[in-house]
């Protein structure tokens, strides 16, 4: 029953999001399995567990390590645009960015929803930007 029910955690809890702790990377230990409480109605059980996961919620000022996913138009002054270059780019003297390029960002703002986080970050700042093509 115990493997059960880690298996179940494990299923249910990896990999998603949590508005309050951020995305569960995987969890690291059970500390506790209480009894199982049966449903009424559905023959289901209920069990409460306490773990310990590791987990990754961004904040503002956070300097992280990104993959770009899409360019837009909201980036720095001293870039320019190639809206029609495949993949459309942002290049400058000494760097492009574009689709799948690891770039290094200061987080300058995050919205949490209940599923997701969302963040904005610069690359305006010392060694910040393109890490590699």
């Amino acid at each position: 029953m115990q493997t059960q029910l880690k298996d179940k955690l494990y299923a249910d809890v990896e990999g998603t999001c949590s508005g309050r702790f951020g995305y569960i990377i995987t969890v690291v230990s059970l500390s506790n399995i209480s009894k199982g409480k049966i449903l009424p109605g559905t023959g289901l059980a209920e069990f409460k567990v306490n773990y310990q996961a590791i987990v990754f919620k961004p904040y503002k000022g956070e300097v992280l390590d990104a993959v770009v996913t899409t360019v837009n138009k909201l980036i720095p002054n001293d870039m320019h645009f190639d809206p029609n270059g495949n993949p459309p780019s942002y290049s400058s003297e000494d760097q492009t960015i574009q689709k799948d390029v690891q770039v290094r960002i200061k987080l300058v703002g995050t919205r949490i929803d209940a599923t997701e986080i969302f963040a904005i970050g610069t690359i305006k700042e010392d060694y910040l930007g393109v890490i590699s093509s």
